[in-house]
């Protein structure tokens, strides 16, 4: 009888500590604290009030937990050995070093690895805090799957063709390692970047090892989209994570409709995610859910055009290890399409002048939507990443150049423009028309309309007039000579 007693004491002391992910742990930091404190929203409780295991009790239960997890050691080494395995489509380098030195490794997997294309990047973090370790097994399962299957799977064959897939299995290993949620300083690394409503984490001498390395990392590399894994429920959690009032309710960012899209996306590949009844669709926003202040996720997408999602891919923290196969076979086609998705929808092409084809890191801007990604510097290729379905008004802009809108009709694949931008004439710079605004009346995918300075648009006019004016008398004089002939009806072509 007391055996039983025993183990039903662990299981339900575990489950409350694995009740949520993003919540504040009861022995994170004095500054993680502070952060919580300050919107009077301490998240849900990791332990029941009248139940306590304290940290020593905790700890050796995860010691026991760990057992059939990979060490940081063994994760190196196992990372090492995909690498001499699949050597020709990945390659194996590190971001930065941990508080305790421990090197931050990550794997890329592309067709060219370590070479630039003008092709969207993706990347996958794992282990953002230390006691949520499923992310970093299965996305060393992931890269072993790509591996295997290249050139076998479409969607395999798709993502190292024409994706260029990051994956930092850990971002704490100390954390790890200590079995705690936060680094070996107890920082919650999740609490840890610049915020958009509050003024802190503004010193980069205070930033953790950690963090400085995930934002030295975006200044290098252009990623399109990207995604945390987390554990301690069953969601897709999408921005805003905070709010102006510091009060939990729905706050969505500019991109609300297209993150809805990519959360969607991964719920409804996932085994039962979609299924939650905690959350409608398995997705979230995430103040709606409870805010939180210098999370990864706001700051990806605010300050390096790079649409986050926060995954929570298990109920528990820390299951069994028995049970990883199942939670990989649970989330992998969610994980696959997730990063196929950069190329199966939304908006790609390139940016280039009609002076020499010269590439141009112009910006592009949706009218409706207060955001605007730029074009790669050295292809000038962009990937705007949009929910399909809709019409939408596609502006290129570029200093010392003529704009360009593009009127795109998005369905459910992927539409690619081109925009070619010609050189200003005038020193008065480029004007927008004023009736120049996307009427999707035709049925086209596309249409394009320069943007115009006054004096040509006026020219434009005049010569259209005239031409009209001169196949107006052509056509009089035909019915003057010929008046009883009958034309032979032409077949209409399709404006493209």
């Amino acid at each position: 009888m007391i055996l039983p007693l025993l183990f039903l004491f662990l299981n339900l002391s575990f489950l409350f500590y694995s009740s949520i992910a993003r919540a504040p742990a009861n022995h994170l930091s004095k500054h993680a604290d502070y952060i919580d404190s300050i919107h009077g929203n301490q998240g849900r409780r990791l332990y029941s009030d009248n139940f306590q295991m304290s940290e020593k009790e905790y700890i050796a239960m995860l010691e026991k937990l760990a057992q059939g997890y990979m060490s940081n050691s063994d994760l190196e080494k196992a990372m090492k050995e995909f690498n001499g395995r699949c050597g020709n489509i990945s390659r194996i380098y590190s971001i930065g070093k941990s508080v305790l030195g421990v090197p931050l490794w990550a794997i890329e997997i592309s067709d060219k690895p370590g070479e630039s294309e003008a092709e969207p990047a993706f990347k996958f973090i794992g282990n953002v805090h230390g006691d949520e370790p499923v992310g970093r097994e299965l996305l060393l399962l992931l890269a072993n799957w790509l591996c295997d299957n290249y050139m076998k799977d479409p969607l395999a064959t798709l993502i190292v063709k024409d994706v260029h897939l990051h994956i930092l299995p850990s971002m704490n290993p100390d954390g790890y390692s200590l079995r705690r949620r936060g680094n070996a300083n107890n920082i919650d690394l999740n609490r840890d970047f610049p915020d958009q409503f509050f003024p802190m984490n503004d010193d980069m001498d205070l930033r953790q090892p950690e963090t400085k390395a995930i934002m030295n990392w975006l200044e290098g590399v252009h990623f399109t989209a990207s995604a945390s894994l987390h554990g301690g429920a069953l969601v897709a959690n999408y921005p805003w994570d905070g709010t102006e009032d510091r009060k939990k309710n729905y706050y969505g960012c500019p991109d609300d409709n297209t993150f809805r899209f990519l959360a969607s996306l991964y719920s409804k590949s996932h085994y039962n995610m979609s299924l939650s009844n905690e959350f409608p669709g398995g997705i979230t926003n995430g103040a709606a859910w409870y805010p939180i202040y210098g999370g990864m996720q706001d700051w990806n997408y605010i300050h390096s055009g790079c649409f986050e999602l926060t995954l929570e891919i298990s109920d528990n923290k820390w299951p069994n290890a028995s049970e990883l196969p199942t939670l990989w076979e649970y989330n992998r086609m969610s994980m696959l399409n997730l990063v196929a998705g950069l190329v199966k929808t939304g908006l790609h092409g390139r940016i280039i002048s009609s002076e020499n084809g010269r590439p141009l890191p112009a910006s592009l801007a949706i009218k409706g939507i207060n955001y605007t990604i730029a074009a790669g510097k050295k292809f000038a290729d962009y990937h705007r990443l949009l929910a399909p379905k809709e019409n939408y008004e596609v502006i290129a802009t570029m200093q010392g150049y003529r704009s360009k809108i593009a009127c795109v009709m998005l369905g459910e694949g992927a539409v690619t423009v081109d925009f070619v931008l010609d050189p200003e004439t005038t020193h008065e710079g480029s004007q927008l028309l004023e009736d120049s605004g996307c009427y999707f009346e035709s049925k086209t995918t596309l249409q394009m309309i320069d943007f115009l300075p006054d004096p040509q648009l006026e020219v434009f006019l005049l010569t259209f007039s005239v031409l009209g004016f001169l196949l107006f008398l052509v056509k009089w004089r035909a019915k003057l000579v010929h008046p009883n002939q009958k034309q032979t009806p032409v077949p209409k072509r399709a404006v493209v």
